[in-house]
């Protein structure tokens, strides 16, 4: 995919990143991806690669991002397997998209959702965005809505940044296996 003027304005890139765009030489969305990786922008990297997405691959990227942080949660909240139940219903709506595991698939969400909201009520920020990818991701999935799926896999992939703040190799592994989605 070539990434163009156009196309960032219309993604409603911000400024700054259009600048950045703008001052280097390549335009393949993919390439682009890969030198924000390696300048150590990987916040721009997961904006770019999640809009060049289609559904599936913004729903697969949620259920990964979502698996890299849910121990996070788990070790907070042993006994809490709502966000894993989540990602497990996300998966099975991925692999059969039928009315029932959409249905399941936004059950399972909401519970997420639910042990999300606890989570920040009484752990630390990054339980809760563990349960919160795991619902997104679940989310994502039962929606139909393009942009709500853009949105869970942003959100999902934000929440393991965050999750790993420290650990850029974590944040590194969650952007290169979007890279493999395309291919």
């Amino acid at each position: 995919m070539k990434i163009t003027k156009k196309w960032l304005k219309n993604n409603n890139a911000c400024q700054e990143g259009q600048d950045w765009f703008f001052n280097q030489k390549e335009v393949e969305g993919i390439k682009v991806v890969r030198t924000l990786i390696k300048n150590d922008n990987l916040v721009w990297a997961n904006w770019l690669i999640v809009r060049m997405m289609n559904k599936k691959q913004k729903v697969g990227y949620a259920i990964y991002a979502a698996e890299q942080v849910i121990s996070i949660f788990e070790s907070k909240y042993p006994n809490d397997d709502r966000p894993r139940k989540a990602i497990k219903a996300a998966k099975r709506y991925l692999n059969n998209q039928s009315r029932e595991n959409a249905t399941y698939a936004v059950s399972a969400a909401s519970a997420a959702s639910a042990s999300a909201i606890y989570a920040a009520s009484s752990a630390s920020a990054a339980a809760n965005y563990a349960a919160s990818a795991a619902s997104a991701s679940a989310i994502s999935t039962a929606s139909s809505a393009y942009t709500a799926a853009a949105t869970s896999a942003a959100y999902a992939s934000a929440a393991a940044n965050y999750a790993s703040a420290a650990d850029k190799n974590m944040k590194v592994k969650i952007l290169n296996y979007s890279i493999k989605l395309f291919g």
